[in-house]
């Protein structure tokens, strides 16, 4: 079982593409001093690819994956790994009954200082007692993926620590 959240859309993409299309239909219709095509070319390529790049900035940095039909099978955000035996089940179904919750200042897993605009963070414990925020837009549907792919730690946690080491 693979779940895949996308960090970015294309849609900011289409949609400035858009707005520069009707831009060119206005210029062409409108009178007026003509802009060089050179330069409206130049000046169209630079725009979008200035979008396409935090486009894909996005798609790297903040797509979540579980996979767990890999060899090791893992947790990731961007560039950060979290192997999915080390993912505290217990703790994920408190947070899924409203029972747990996030240590104060847990960072954010994928990087960064906060979480990204428009996600929210599923607070998740690592067998070593470690609390991260795991940005996602669709908490539900990411826990549960998580629960179906990670079995309960026998005996559960020896001791707790919190994030600072605690």
């Amino acid at each position: 079982m693979t779940y895949v959240e996308p960090g970015g859309s294309w849609r900011p993409l289409w949609l400035v593409a858009g707005v520069l299309g009707l831009l060119a239909v206005l210029d062409l219709a409108l009178p007026g001093p003509d802009v060089p095509p050179l330069l409206r070319v130049l000046a169209v390529l630079a725009v979008l690819g200035i979008v396409a790049a935090g486009v894909v900035s996005a798609r790297r940095a903040w797509t979540v994956r579980v996979d767990a039909d890999a060899a090791d099978p893992v947790l990731s955000v961007g560039p950060e790994r979290v192997p999915l035996t080390d993912v505290d089940a217990a703790h994920l179904r408190a947070v899924g009954a409203g029972t747990a919750g996030v240590d104060a200042g847990a960072p954010v897993l994928g990087g960064g200082w906060s979480l990204p605009r428009g996600r929210a963070g599923l607070p998740l414990r690592t067998t070593d007692g470690r609390t991260v925020l795991v940005p996602t837009r669709d908490p539900a549907a990411l826990s549960r993926a998580l629960l179906a792919a990670v079995a309960d730690v026998p005996g559960g946690l020896s001791g707790r620590k919190g994030t600072l080491g605690s």
